[in-house]
């Protein structure tokens, strides 16, 4: 989304919730697609399999679809480089990225691994963007929430790693409670946004 040069404040916070409710549809959408493709290709891996062709494609395409929607995040809020979460957190994607490349030649223990520590991470950038949103933009709870939850995930997908019975199945489920709670998020931005058009 371009950004063009807006003198009121309240047309900017309009346009960077109506593109933020958008984004987080989209991210639904991709959450949604990316757990239908695991559950029906590649769910039954346990930790100590080593991962087909689909899931290394599916399980690299994640970190970096995040990183993307980071960037798309950053230029509707015009934040640019002065966004050093956001930098940070696309910074911490790319490193996931590069990781689970290298992990998806090993075993979906690694890659669970790996998917752990970036949960974990990503879960507590998220926690610290939805706070600093609630001032400008509200109704940022359910991302407060779904941040907390990812640091818990992240630190049990790391821990289950090692266990020979652990699968790709903890993963999707991971992908699909996040999607619940971007739709919660962009439901609750409309509500938001119609009760200030009042």
């Amino acid at each position: 989304m371009t950004q063009t040069s807006v003198t009121s404040s309240t047309t900017t916070t309009t346009t960077t919730t109506s593109g933020l409710r958008s984004l987080y549809l989209i991210r639904v959408a991709f959450s949604l697609i990316w757990v239908a493709l695991v559950v029906t290709t590649s769910a039954s891996l346990v930790s100590t399999d080593r991962p087909t062709v689909i899931a290394a494609v599916l399980l690299v395409i994640y970190p970096l679809w995040d990183v993307i929607a980071t960037l798309l995040e950053r230029r509707m809020a015009g934040t640019g480089s002065t966004d050093r979460v956001g930098t940070t957190n696309m910074a911490l994607g790319l490193a996931t990225t590069a990781g689970m490349i290298i992990a998806v030649f090993s075993t979906i223990g690694t890659a669970l691994l790996v998917f752990g520590i970036w949960a974990l991470l990503s879960g507590a950038l998220q926690l610290v963007v939805a706070i600093r949103r609630r001032r400008t933009v509200g109704s940022q709870w359910p991302m407060v929430i779904s941040g907390g939850l990812s640091v818990l995930a992240g630190a049990s997908f790391a821990a289950m790693s090692a266990s020979a019975t652990s699968s790709l199945s903890t993963v999707a489920g991971y992908s699909a409670f996040g999607a619940f709670w971007f739709l919660v998020s962009a439901i609750a931005l409309s509500i938001r946004s119609r009760r200030e058009k009042r």
